[in-house]
C-alpha cells in the first residue's frame, strides 16, 4: 500500500505550530481577507474567481504547491518574518473560509479543473501546503456538520461531505497525523451512519501507520455503541497495518460482536476472522465462532411444516451467505481445517455439540480426498457417542432447499458412508439423512442420485450395508410410492443381488416392489404398469423353480403381494378389490402347489402366512381358502383314543409305541400321532411331520383372529396326549440292540415333540399375555397349570433327546428356515465357551508335556489306509462331525464327556456299551454340545414365553416350598430362552460376548419391541428367582431324587427310574444366568435413554436391607427413593450374594475346602464344584458392569445437577463403588479355592476367568501404576516355575501358582501397556498448550513407575524357562519401547530440568532392552518360532530407543555420558558364550546397545 511508506516533509516554522486563528469566526475586514487570499492565489497562478466552472489551477501544479509553500513560510530567523508568515496564513485561512461559505463556491473549489483528473482540485493541492495543511483539515472537518442532512443515495459530486472526505484520501503526506487524527475521530463520532460507514472504509487510505492504535481504540468504542458499523470496520481493521498487538485487539472486538451484530453482516465478520487466523490465535478464534454463532434456520413454523412451502427460504438468505464465508475461508486454510477437526476431538459430551459442527464437517468434507477420511471417521465417532442427533440434521436440511443445494453431493457422500458401518446408530443417521434428502429435494436428478446410491448399497457384500440400504427404501416406498414409480427403471436393479439376499432382506425387497405396484394399480393412468407385471413374472419364475434358494425369493415376494393386494383396508375401490383379491388366490394356490414336494419351502410359506395374519386382516374370500386348508390338520396329525388309549396295537418298524404326557386323562379325545408318521416309509407322511410346528402356529393364528384372541376352538390339543416310542427303549442295554433306524426314529419322535410343545407354549401363552376377555377365570387357570405340565414335558424330552443324541449322533431335519441353503449343508455353531466360562484354545497355556500326551493318547486307533476314503463324497454326518456337532462312535470325542451331576465323568459311547446293564442316565440340568450345535434348527420359543415367570405359582413368596424348588428347572429353561434372546440384540463386549451374537432376532421369533415389552415386566420376578436359588445354594439342602421323579410324573412323563437332577447344579445354573440376563440387559441401548426402564430395573433388585454403616464414606446416605440410593441399594444386592456367598454356604465360593459337608451324599457336593467358580466370577462382572453402567449414567445425572448447582454424594459415590469393586476382586484373588493336597489342579482349567478377576482387580484400584509396580516387582517373582510346572501358590495371593502363572504374567503386561498408552495420549493431549512443570514432572514419575514394571516382568524370564514366559516378554516388551517412544519428546523438553530423572529413567529401561537382546538371541538359536516372529518388530523398537537416546545425548552438553559398541554374547544367567560374530570375527554383527552414564 502507498500510505504506508509515506514519508513527512519538512517541518513547517515554530510559528506554525502556535495555536491556528479562529477562521471561524468573522473577521471584521472579511472582504479583504477575501481579496487577499484571491491575491495569493494569483500570484501562484490560480485563478480563483471562475464563473464558468472551477477555478484554474496552472498548468505546473508542483511549482504551484512550492510557491504557496515558501510564500506562508520564512526562512528567516528574524522574529518579523515569522510573524508576517504566521498572520499571512492567518489571513489565507480567514479569506478561504469567507469564500467558501457558499455552498457554490464550496463545490468549486472541491471540484476538478480537468474532467479527467477529479484529484485536481483546489483544496487538493491546498492540503499538500504543509504549512496550511492542518489548519485546512480541521477546517474541512467542522465544515462536515454543515452537509449531514444530504440523502444517502446521492452521487459524489452532489454529496459535500463525501467530497470532502474523498480529499482527504490519500494524501503525500500529513504534517500532524496524531492532531488530525483526533479531530478526525471527534467528527466521526457525530457523523450519520452513511457517512460514518464512508468515512471508516476510507480509514487506511487516510490516516498513518503510526495512529493505527488510536484509530483500533475510537472503532472498537464506537462498535459497542452501533454494531450496524461493523462491515466498514471489519474492512477497516483489515486494511491497517497493524502490529501483532493490535491485530489481536481487532479479533477480540470482533469475536465480541459475533451475538451482538445483524445476521446478514455474519458473513463478512466470519470471513474477517477466518483470514486473520494464525497458529497463536487459530484455536481460540475457532472456539469463540462454534461458542457463540447462532446458526440455525430463521423459517417460521407454517414455512418448516407445510408441504407447500417445503424447500423454500427467505429472500434474505443469510445462513447461505454464512456457509460461503466459511466455505472460502476452510478452503485455503489448512490451519483451519486441522484446528476444527482437534475442537470436535476433543468434545466429550453430547450438549456441545452444535448445529455449526455438522455445517463445519460438511465444508471440510468438500475440501477434497485428504482431508474426507478424517471428517467420516469424525462424523461416525460423534454419532456413536449421541453428539449428533436427528433433530439437528433436520436444521441443516429440511426447509433449506435453496442454499443445501449446493451441498447435496457431500450430505449424500456422508450417507452412503454411514450406511456402510457396521454402528447401528451410524446407520440409523444414514437413513434419516438418505430420508431427508429425498423429501427436500424434489427434483428428479436429486432423487434420482439417492435411489441410484441406494441400489449401489444393496450391491455391496457388507451384510449391514445391504439391510439399511434395503430399510431405507422401504421407508420410502411406503411414503412415497407414487414419486418412485417413474425411478422403478433404477429400482429394478435390486433384483440383481436377490440371490445372496437373507429371508429379512427379501422381505424389504418385496416389500418396496409391492408397495410399488399397489400404487401403480392405484393410479388410474398407470393401471397394470410395467413394474406390476414384472413383479408378477418374477415371482412366478421364482416360486415354480426347483432350487430352495430360488424358491424361498418366490415364497417371500409371493406373500408380500398378497400382504398388500389382500388387505381388507388397502384399496377402497370395489371393483379392484375383486380382480385383486382373484390374482391372490391364484399366486397362494400356485405358491402352496409348488412346495409340497419341499418341507422347507412349506414351513416358510406358513411362517410368512402367519406373520402376515399376524398384523393385517385379509379380504374374506381369502381367509376363507386359508380356513379350507388348515382343515386337513385333524386329519393329518391327530387319532382317536378310546378311554385314554389307542385302538389296535400296531408295531412301527419293530417299534411299540405309548402314549405318552397326557394331561387330560381319559376325557381326551384325540392324540397326536407322531410315532406313525415318523415311522412310516412315505416321505409324505415324513416330511409331514417337519410342517407339524408351522402349520400348527398357522392354525392358531387363524382361530385367534376369527375368535376375538381366544384359543377355545383348539384347547383340546394343550392337554392332548402324543403317541411316541415306549419308554422302555430308554435304556443302555435295549438302545445297543436296536437297529440305526430304531434309533433315528426314536430320536426324530422325541425331537418332534419337543418342537411340537415349543409351538402350544408360543400359542396358548398368548392367552395369559394379553388376558383376552372371552377367557374365564377357571379357564386362565387350568390353561396355566397345563402350560407349566407342558414346559416340564419340554425340559425332560429335550434331556433325554439330548442322552441319546450324544449315544447316536443324529442330523435333525430343519424346522424353521433360518440356514441358507445354497447346495451345502451349513451349520452355525454357538461358541463353544459360555461367555468366560471356558478358556479358548487358542489361549491356553499349560504344559507343553500335558498337551503331547493329549495328542498321542487322541492318536491311537486304527489307521485308514484306503485311497478311495479320500476320494470318498463327504456325506452330511462327516459334515457334522468335521463342525464338531456330532461325534463318533468308534472315535470318542471330549465333547461327549461331560461332568454327571454326582461329580463323575461320563465316559465316552463306548464306556456305557460295555455295561449292558447299566441304565441311561437322564441330566436334566445339562444339554450335550450335540443337540445344542443344532439348537437352531428348532422352533424358536416367542417372547410371550418369557410370561412363565411372571405366572402366579412362579411368583410366590414361599421359597421354601418344595412345590416352588422344583420349578427352578423350569425356570432356567425360560432364563436360558432370554439369555439367547439378549444376545441377539445386545452387542456383545470384552466382558460378555454372545453365544448367537450373529444370529438375527427374526430367527428367535421376536421384534426387538416385542421382547422389550417382556422383559421390562420380569424384573420382579427374576429377583425373585435369584432370591431363590441363592437361598437354596446357601441352605445346602437337597431334594431326593425321590420327590424329582414325583414331580415329572405328575406332569405325565413317562415313569423312567434313571433321571438325575442334581439341585445345587440346577441353584447355581439359574443364579448364573440371572446374573446374565441382568448384564445384558444394562447393555441394551433402549437402557441408555429410557428412564422408565432404568428405574424399574434399579427398583427390583434393591438390597433388602441396607445398613447406614453400609458405605462409610458416604455419609449421610442418599435420600431413600433419589437415583443415587437406588444404585447403592443394587450394589449392595449383589456384592452380599458374594459376600454371603463367601462366608456362610461354602458351595458358592470355598467349595473344596475339607471342613465341608452336607447331610447328603457327598457326590451332591462335589457336582457344585465346577461352577461355583465361574458363579463367583460372573456376580464380579456383574459388579463391574454395573460400576460401569452407574458411571456412565451418574454423568448425566452429574451434568443437570451442576447446573443446579447441587452435585449432592454423585462424586463420592463413583469413587465409592469403584474402591468396593476392588476390594471384591481383591478378595476373590485372596482366596484359597483349593486345598494343598490338589496341586491347583481346579485352577487348571480357570486361567480366562482369574485373568478377569485380576484386570478387574487393577483397573478399579485407587492406584493402578502402584498396584502394577507392587504385583510384578514384588508379589509376582515370589512363585517359582519350572519346566515340570511344579511349585507353590503365592502365600497372599493363592490364585497365584505355577499354573496361572502366564495369566498373570499376560495381564500385567497388558495392563501396563494400556496404563502407558493412556499416560501417551494425555501427554500428547497437553502437548499443545504449555505444560505446567509440576504436571511434567509428575508424569516422568509416572512414566517410570511403568518402566519398573516393565522390567521386573521381562527380567522374570531369567529364572522362569518357559518358552510362552519368553514369548509374551519379547512382544509385550516391544510394544512397551514403542509406546515410549511416543513421548520421548517429553523427556528432551524436560532434560535440562531434570536430567539425572531422564538419565536414570534410561538406564532402568536399558536393563529390560538387554533382555530382550539375550531373548531374541536365544530364540534363534534354539528356533523357538513361538518367539521369532516376534523378534522382527522388537528389533527395530528397540533400535530406535538406541538412537533416540544417542540423539537425546548428543543434543545436550553431556554427549561424552553416551557410547555404543558391541555387547558380548551372553545368555540370561551372564555368562558368555560362544557366538558365529567371535568366530567369523565380524564385531559389526554384534547388537548395539546405549550405555548413558551419570555426570
Amino acid at each position: 500500500m502507498v500510505f504506508l511508506s509515506r514519508k513527512r516533509p519538512p517541518a513547517p516554522p515554530p510559528s506554525s505550530a502556535a495555536p491556528p486563528p479562529k477562521f471561524l469566526s468573522q473577521p471584521e475586514n472579511e472582504p479583504d481577507a477575501v481579496e487577499k487570499m484571491t491575491a495569493i492565489l494569483a500570484e501562484a497562478g490560480c485563478t480563483l474567481i471562475n464563473p464558468s466552472g472551477p477555478p484554474y489551477l496552472p498548468s505546473d501544479i508542483l511549482a504551484f504547491r512550492r510557491h504557496l509553500t515558501h510564500r506562508f513560510s520564512s526562512c528567516s530567523v528574524a522574529t518579523v518574518d515569522r510573524d508576517n508568515a504566521a498572520a499571512l496564513r492567518s489571513v489565507f485561512i480567514a479569506g478561504f473560509s469567507s469564500y467558501v461559505r457558499s455552498p457554490i463556491n464550496l463545490r468549486r473549489v472541491l471540484s476538478s479543473s480537468s474532467a479527467g483528473k477529479r484529484n485536481e482540485s483546489l483544496v487538493r493541492n491546498l492540503l499538500l501546503v504543509s504549512p496550511i495543511q492542518l489548519d485546512l483539515q480541521e477546517f474541512m472537518l467542522e465544515k462536515l456538520p454543515e452537509y449531514f442532512d444530504v440523502i444517502p443515495e446521492s452521487s459524489l459530486e452532489e454529496d459535500v461531505a463525501r467530497l470532502i472526505i474523498s480529499h482527504f484520501r490519500w494524501l503525500d503526506f500529513i504534517v500532524e497525523p496524531d492532531a488530525f487524527t483526533d479531530k478526525l475521530m471527534q467528527v466521526l463520532s457525530i457523523c450519520p451512519l452513511h457517512l460514518k460507514k464512508e468515512i471508516i472504509g476510507s480509514l487506511p487510505e487516510i490516516i498513518g501507520d503510526g495512529n493505527s492504535r488510536v484509530v483500533v481504540d475510537s472503532l472498537e468504542r464506537m462498535l459497542q455503541e452501533d454494531s450496524a458499523i461493523v462491515v466498514p470496520v471489519l474492512d477497516s481493521f483489515s486494511n491497517l497495518n497493524l502490529d501483532d498487538q493490535l491485530q489481536e485487539q481487532a479479533i477480540t472486538v470482533a469475536l465480541s460482536c459475533i451475538r451482538t451484530i445483524d445476521a446478514e453482516h455474519v458473513p463478512y465478520l466470519l470471513r474477517f476472522l477466518l483470514l486473520a487466523a494464525t497458529p497463536t490465535n487459530v484455536r481460540r478464534i475457532i472456539s469463540q465462532i462454534r461458542e457463540q454463532l447462532r446458526f440455525t434456520t430463521r423459517l417460521s413454523k407454517p414455512c418448516a411444516t407445510q408441504s407447500k412451502l417445503k424447500g423454500k427460504l427467505p429472500v434474505d438468505n443469510c445462513e447461505g451467505s454464512i456457509l460461503h464465508a466459511l466455505r472460502s475461508s476452510l478452503r485455503f486454510k489448512n490451519i483451519l481445517c486441522q484446528e476444527i477437526i482437534k475442537e470436535l476431538n476433543g468434545l466429550e459430551k453430547p450438549r456441545d455439540f452444535k448445529v455449526i459442527d455438522i455445517w463445519l464437517l460438511i465444508l471440510m468434507y468438500m475440501n477434497g480426498e485428504p482431508i474426507q477420511r478424517s471428517i467420516e471417521k469424525i462424523f461416525k465417532k460423534k454419532i456413536v457417542e449421541g453428539c449428533i442427533q436427528e433433530a439437528m440434521l433436520d436444521q441443516c436440511i429440511w426447509g433449506n432447499k435453496e442454499f443445501v443445494q449446493d451441498y447435496f453431493a457431500p450430505f449424500l457422500s456422508l450417507a452412503e458412508h454411514l450406511l456402510s458401518c457396521k454402528e447401528e446408530k451410524a446407520r440409523k443417521i444414514g437413513t434419516h439423512i438418505y430420508t431427508r434428502l429425498f423429501e427436500e429435494f424434489v427434483d428428479n436428478y436429486s432423487r434420482q442420485e439417492v435411489l441410484g446410491s441406494l441400489v449401489t448399497h444393496v450391491g455391496s457384500d457388507n451384510k449391514f450395508e445391504i439391510s439399511s440400504g434395503l430399510e431405507v427404501m422401504t421407508i420410502l416406498a411406503k411414503k412415497y410410492a407414487q414419486q418412485m414409480l417413474p425411478f422403478s427403471s433404477h429400482i429394478n436393479g435390486v433384483l440383481d443381488y436377490l440371490e445372496g439376499f437373507t429371508v429379512e432382506n427379501l422381505h424389504k425387497v418385496y416389500e418396496v416392489f409391492s408397495c410399488l405396484a399397489l400404487s401403480a394399480r392405484t393410479n388410474a393412468d398407470s393401471f397394470r404398469s410395467s413394474i406390476s407385471n414384472e413383479l408378477m413374472m418374477i415371482v412366478r419364475k421364482q416360486v415354480s423353480h426347483a432350487d430352495l434358494k430360488y424358491k424361498k425369493m418366490g415364497l417371500v415376494g409371493t406373500l408380500r403381494i398378497v400382504s398388500s393386494l389382500g388387505d381388507v383396508n388397502g384399496v377402497p375401490d370395489s371393483s379392484s378389490q375383486v380382480s385383486d383379491c382373484r390374482e391372490v388366490l391364484e399366486l397362494l394356490k400356485n405358491a402352496l402347489d409348488s412346495c409340497k414336494q419341499c418341507s422347507l419351502a412349506r414351513i416358510l410359506f406358513y411362517d410368512e402366512l402367519a406373520g402376515i395374519l399376524g398384523h393385517k386382516i385379509l379380504q374374506p374370500e381369502i381367509m376363507e381358502w386359508i380356513g379350507k386348508h388348515l382343515g386337513e390338520f385333524e386329519s393329518l396329525f391327530l387319532s382317536d383314543l378310546d378311554n385314554g388309549k389307542l385302538r389296535g396295537n400296531e408295531s412301527y418298524s419293530g417299534l411299540e409305541g405309548d402314549v405318552w404326557m397326557n394331561l387330560d386323562g381319559d376325557i381326551s379325545p384325540i392324540c397326536l400321532n407322531i410315532l406313525a408318521l415318523a415311522s412310516s416309509s412315505s416321505t409324505e407322511s415324513c416330511s409331514s411331520l417337519q410342517i407339524l410346528p408351522s402349520n400348527f402356529l398357522l392354525l392358531s393364528t387363524v382361530e385367534r383372529l376369527t375368535n376375538g384372541g381366544s384359543l377355545a376352538g383348539i384347547d383340546a390339543l394343550l392337554g392332548c396326549p402324543l403317541h411316541l416310542p415306549s419308554w422302555k427303549y430308554v435304556c443302555a442295554a435295549v438302545w445297543q440292540s436296536l437297529t440305526g433306524k430304531q434309533r433315528e426314529i426314536i430320536c426324530l419322535s422325541l425331537y418332534y415333540a419337543a418342537n411340537w410343545i415349543r409351538e402350544l407354549l408360543n400359542a396358548f401363552c398368548t392367552q395369559i399375555v394379553e388376558r383376552s376377555q372371552c377367557i374365564s377365570q377357571a379357564t386362565e387357570k387350568d390353561v396355566i397349570t397345563k402350560l407349566l405340565k407342558r414346559l416340564k414335558n419340554l425340559v425332560f424330552l429335550e434331556s433325554l433327546l439330548s442322552s441319546l443324541i450324544k449315544l447316536s449322533p443324529q442330523s435333525l431335519p430343519e424346522l424353521h428356515l433360518y440356514l441358507e441353503h445354497s447346495g451345502s449343508l451349513a451349520i452355525p455353531q454357538p461358541k463353544q465357551a459360555e461367555h468366560l466360562g471356558k478358556k479358548p484354545e487358542k489361549r491356553k497355556l499349560h504344559d507343553d508335556a500335558s498337551q503331547s500326551t493329549g495328542k498321542k493318547k487322541n492318536g491311537k486307533g486304527p489307521k485308514h489306509s484306503d485311497t478311495n476314503d479320500k476320494l470318498r463324497q463327504p456325506t452330511i454326518l462327516d459334515m457334522w462331525k468335521k463342525a464338531g456337532a456330532v461325534t463318533s462312535q468308534t472315535e470318542p470325542d471330549e465333547s461327549c464327556c461331560v461332568e454327571s451331576s454326582n461329580g463323575k465323568t461320563l465316559g465316552s459311547v463306548d464306556e456305557h456299551c460295555s455295561n449292558p446293564k447299566e441304565s441311561l442316565v437322564v441330566e436334566i440340568p445339562q444339554v450335550s454340545q450335540a443337540l445344542e450345535a443344532q439348537r437352531l434348527k428348532f422352533r424358536p420359543l416367542l417372547p410371550q414365553c418369557l410370561s412363565i415367570l411372571k405366572l402366579p405359582k412362579v411368583v410366590s413368596k414361599d421359597i421354601c416350598s418344595p412345590d416352588h424348588r422344583v420349578e427352578l428347572p423350569l425356570y432356567l429353561y425360560i432364563l436360558r430362552d432370554l439369555h439367547s434372546k439378549l444376545d441377539c440384540v445386545v452387542p456383545p463386549c470384552k466382558q460378555l460376548p454372545s453365544r448367537w451374537a450373529n444370529t438375527p432376532s427374526t430367527f428367535w421369533g421376536f421384534r426387538l419391541d416385542e421382547l422389550l415389552s417382556q422383559v421390562k415386566e420380569l424384573f420382579p420376578s427374576l429377583r425373585l428367582v435369584l432370591d431363590r436359588a441363592v437361598s437354596l445354594l446357601v441352605n445346602g439342602d437337597e431334594i431326593s431324587q425321590q420327590i424329582w421323579k414325583k414331580e415329572f410324573t405328575a406332569a405325565m412323563n413317562p415313569n423312567i427310574s434313571n433321571v438325575v437332577v442334581s439341585d445345587s447344579l440346577v441353584h447355581t445354573m439359574v443364579s448364573k444366568e440371572v446374573l446374565y440376563c441382568f448384564n445384558k440387559m444394562l447393555l441394551l441401548p433402549v437402557f441408555q435413554t429410557d428412564k422408565s426402564l432404568q428405574l424399574n430395573l434399579l427398583e427390583a433388585f434393591q438390597s433388602t436391607d441396607m445398613p447406614t454403616t453400609s458405605f462409610p464414606d458416604i455419609q449421610p446416605l442418599p435420600s431413600p427413593g433419589t437415583t443415587e440410593y437406588l444404585y447403592l441399594g443394587v450394589y449392595s444386592f449383589f456384592e452380599e450374594i458374594l459376600n454371603t456367598g463367601k462366608q456362610q454356604f461354602p458351595v458358592f465360593i470355598a467349595f473344596l475346602d475339607h471342613e465341608i459337608y452336607y447331610p447328603n451324599s457327598r457326590h451332591n457336593v462335589a457336582a457344585a464344584c465346577p461352577f461355583s467358580f465361574e458363579l463367583a466370577l460372573e456376580c464380579l462382572i456383574t459388579l463391574q458392569l454395573f460400576v460401569t453402567y452407574a458411571q456412565r449414567n451418574l454423568v448425566k445425572v452429574s451434568d443437570e445437577a451442576t447446573k443446579k448447582r447441587n452435585l449432592g454424594h454423585i462424586p463420592s459415590l463413583v469413587s465409592s463403588l469403584h474402591a468396593r469393586l476392588g476390594t471384591s476382586a481383591e478378595k476373590l484373588l485372596k482366596h484359597k479355592w483349593v486345598d494343598e493336597s490338589s496341586e491347583n489342579k481346579g485352577l487348571k482349567n480357570r486361567g480366562e476367568m482369574i485373568q478377569n478377576i485380576l484386570r478387574i482387580y487393577l483397573e478399579a484400584s485407587e492406584s493402578t501404576s502402584d498396584l502394577l509396580n507392587e504385583l510384578a516387582c514384588t508379589v509376582l517373582p515370589q512363585v517359582s516355575l519350572s519346566k515340570s510346572g511344579g511349585g507353590d501358590a503365592h502365600p497372599e495371593f493363592p490364585t497365584l501358582c505355577p499354573v496361572t502363572f502366564l495369566g498373570w504374567y499376560r495381564v500385567l503386561h497388558e495392563e501396563n501397556l494400556v496404563l502407558l498408552n493412556k499416560l501417551v495420549k494425555t501427554i500428547c493431549s497437553e502437548k499443545r498448550r504449555a505444560c505446567e512443570p509440576e504436571a511434567a514432572e509428575t508424569h516422568l514419575k509416572n512414566i517410570h513407575k511403568s518402566v519398573n514394571v516393565v522390567v521386573s516382568l521381562v527380567n522374570l524370564c531369567r529364572s522362569h524357562e518357559k518358552v510362552a514366559v519368553h514369548s509374551m516378554a519379547v512382544k509385550y516388551g516391544g510394544k512397551f519401547v514403542d509406546s515410549f517412544l511416543k513421548v520421548f519428546y517429553l523427556l528432551e523438553a524436560l532434560f535440562q530440568v531434570h536430567s539425572e530423572l531422564v538419565i536414570q529413567l534410561v538406564k532402568d529401561l536399558q536393563k529390560a532392552t538387554r533382555t530382550l537382546q539375550t531373548l531374541c538371541s536365544e530364540a534363534k538359536g534354539l528356533k523357538r518360532t513361538a518367539i521369532t516372529s516376534k523378534i522382527p518388530a522388537t528389533k527395530r523398537s528397540l533400535e530406535r530407543f538406541l538412537f533416540h537416546v544417542k540423539a537425546l545425548i548428543h543434543t545436550t552438553s553431556l554427549g561424552s555420558a553416551f557410547w555404543m559398541g558391541n555387547l558380548k554374547h551372553k545368555d540370561l544367567t551372564g555368562q558368555v558364550v560362544s557366538s558365529q560374530a567371535y568366530v567369523d570375527n565380524q564385531p559389526n554383527e554384534s547388537m548395539p546397545e546405549a550405555d548413558p552414564a551419570e555426570d
